[in-house]
């Protein structure tokens, strides 16, 4: 039979070891590719890790300079904005993995030109040519809409302009 004592004492080792282990399964997951810290959180959570250990492996990774929230929008931004993907589609992933409004908001601020790269985005899919009928303009419209592009950059690439036809 176990004393209090050495079950505090077994409890404490057995802690020590969840976030050795935590911490390698942490290292592991970003090996292989940046993280979030909530996305990185559900993980060590998904595997099976104590909410006080993923927090203290999380902790001690933020300390690290191994995990930034900032610096992980940014690289998204880069990357999906270079895909063709809008503001609103990138923020609402963002958002999704536990990314502070702010920090999403600096992102799309320092990202591409969003308006231009509606209009790449635009003649990459449909060609140079402008719309032919308002129903062309309102499929153009639907798609760039679907890659998450705002009304104002939508109609910045399709022409379409309150005064014309």
């Amino acid at each position: 039979m176990l004393g209090r004592r050495s079950r505090r004492v077994q409890a404490q080792a057995q802690t020590g070891a969840d976030t050795a282990a935590a911490r390698a399964a942490a290292v592991a997951l970003l090996a292989r590719r940046d993280f979030a810290i909530g996305e990185l959180r559900e993980k060590l959570g998904a595997k099976g890790f104590g909410a006080a250990a993923a927090a203290a492996v999380i902790a001690e990774l933020i300390a690290d300079g191994v995990l930034d929230d900032q610096r992980y929008a940014h690289n998204y931004v880069r990357w999906h904005g270079g895909r063709g993907e809008g503001p609103i589609r990138i923020a609402v992933a963002l958002r999704q993995r536990g990314i502070d409004a702010a920090v999403v908001e600096s992102a799309l601020a320092a990202g591409p030109d969003w308006r231009a790269l509606a209009l790449k985005v635009c003649r990459a899919r449909f060609g140079a040519r402008p719309a032919a009928s308002w129903a062309d303009k309102a499929r153009r419209a639907r798609f760039l809409q679907y890659r998450g592009f705002s009304a104002d950059h939508i109609r910045a690439a399709t022409g379409v302009d309150s005064g014309q036809d």
